[in-house]
């Protein structure tokens, strides 16, 4: 999993990504490629 501090990059990434907010943090989850977790903040 990546920790960044741009999320929007990382969402054009793959059209399966999804942001999520989950305990104050931004998550981007991928169902079908996994690869592609991101956390910020």
């Amino acid at each position: 999993m990546k920790v960044r501090n741009s999320i929007r990059s990382l969402r054009k990434r793959h059209r399966n990504n999804q942001v999520v907010r989950r305990r104050g943090r931004l998550y981007v989850i991928n169902k079908v490629n996994r690869r592609f977790k991101a956390r910020q903040g």
